[in-house]
């Protein structure tokens, strides 16, 4: 079928996380009982994609068998293009500072603008040709991909859209995505990214270490969180040739491009684990406390990228979704804190628990190692006197991406218009303790 004109309402999926999937596009093109027969069905091609190395644990292991109507490989070589604004750890050239940091949303291109011309780098860790860290990035676009395509080489990609819709069209099927949803597109599978609507916004994290997986649940139990039911992943569709395409390759931290004369989304059957996946944040089971105060955030952890340190995170997505709060006496927004993991925020929608004001869609703020952060003082005084009642924030939704190590910005975003010089200020205007005179202060025990 010719997915540029797809009907958005027929769109099929499967669900479960981690699941084995199969697909096939034509009854009969899947290969019963063995992956890569002498003569495949319908004279198609078996090709392999494999997201872990071979030998990895049974459970860690990812690849999907695909059988397409040419080889990916029938291309020429790649040509380097311009990077745009889209850059790759490590981002030595950066002093990182010893600040806070808050941006406001950066603003829509006014010229033409696709997906992968639209993203614009924030902030990063680790190495790209280390394969740990991972870089955070804005897009922002105006116009679909068309007839130019993309696969990531360094690292799977996860998108949070927060204006205007996607269609992402894979390798293995088609997902339409709206803001309050998540996409996760594996590394070196093939993509493109239309419009459903004038324009799009949203946020992705580029993950150079482990994939993400859904984190273990400890003494919550069986349920809760996010439930592996709840992810979709596509049903086989295969692209109908339109002419020649363009492939864009960002291996190494670079873009690099090749031409050829058919569509690289040719698969007609495919089956796996490895697969791209939407998620609604919305089926998100949320834990929290129903006596006193805090659990930490980590029970809000919607996706993680693990380390050789148990617990210890390469990156996490975290949520912070519509809620109840009823903790009985107890202060409700995030209270003061000082974290080793370094955590980079974004909004959806709505407001932030812990800001009054500042923090707006499409922002972003960045707290890093051990750097004091929490509420300002206009939420402190509200949150102080507040009736304990319980309270359901309704029109919310922000994230966090947190991890173990430190988020260095980008020079572009350190000297971006959009870059809030005055973040320090909404901790002015707190009162001393009270109660407390200097004179008692001074007063010690004699030694």
């Amino acid at each position: 079928m010719n997915l540029t004109k797809i009907d958005i309402a027929s769109l099929k999926y499967q669900s479960g996380f981690g699941n084995r999937f199969e697909s096939e596009a034509v009854d009969g093109a899947l290969p019963v009982g063995r992956n890569s027969p002498q003569r495949a069905s319908f004279g198609l091609y078996a090709e392999l994609l494999s997201g872990a190395a071979f030998t990895a644990p049974r459970d860690h292991n990812l690849r999907t068998w695909m059988y397409r109507k040419r080889p990916s490989a029938m291309h020429g070589a790649f040509q380097r293009i311009d990077d745009g604004q889209w850059q790759s750890a490590p981002l030595s050239r950066v002093e990182v500072p010893a600040n806070r940091l808050r941006w406001s949303p950066w603003t829509m291109p006014e010229s033409p603008t696709d997906f992968v011309q639209g993203i614009a780098t924030v902030a990063g860790n680790g190495d790209v040709g280390a394969q740990s860290g991972s870089v955070i990035h804005v897009y922002r676009a105006n116009r679909s991909m068309g007839r130019r395509y993309a696969v990531n080489s360094d690292g799977e990609m996860l998108i949070v859209p927060q204006s205007g819709a996607l269609l992402a069209h894979t390798e293995l099927g088609v997902l339409h995505v709206s803001p309050g949803e998540i996409l996760l597109l594996p590394r070196g599978l093939r993509w493109k990214i239309e419009l459903c609507d004038a324009t799009a916004y949203g946020y992705i994290c580029e993950n150079y270490g482990a994939p993400f997986r859904l984190p273990e649940l400890g003494p919550i139990g069986s349920n809760g969180l996010a439930n592996a039911r709840d992810f979709l992943a596509p049903v086989a569709a295969c692209e109908a040739d339109a002419g020649p395409v363009h492939i864009v390759n960002k291996f190494m931290g670079h873009l690099w491009e090749v031409g050829q004369p058919h569509s690289p989304l040719d698969v007609v059957a495919w089956h796996g684990n490895l697969v791209p996946m939407k998620y609604d944040l919305a089926h998100f089971m949320a834990v929290g406390s129903i006596s006193f105060d805090h659990p930490d955030p980590s029970i809000y952890t919607v996706l993680t990228s693990g380390t050789d340190t148990p617990g210890v995170a390469n990156c996490d997505f975290v949520i912070f979704p519509p809620r109840w709060l009823v903790a009985e006496d107890t202060f409700r927004p995030p209270w003061f804190h000082r974290n080793l993991m370094s955590e980079l925020m974004g909004l959806v929608k709505g407001v932030y628990d812990a800001k009054a004001e500042g923090f707006v869609p499409g922002g972003i703020s960045l707290h890093n190692c051990m750097l004091p952060h929490g509420p300002d003082a206009a939420t402190f005084e509200h949150a102080s006197n507040a009736e304990l009642a319980p309270h359901r924030l309704s029109d919310t939704l922000a994230f966090m991406f947190e991890s173990r190590h430190v988020f260095r910005p980008t020079l572009a975003a350190l000297a971006a218009s959009n870059l809030q010089l005055d973040y320090d200020s909404v901790w002015d205007g707190f009162r001393p303790g009270e109660g407390l005179s200097d004179e008692a202060l001074l007063l010690c025990p004699d030694t």
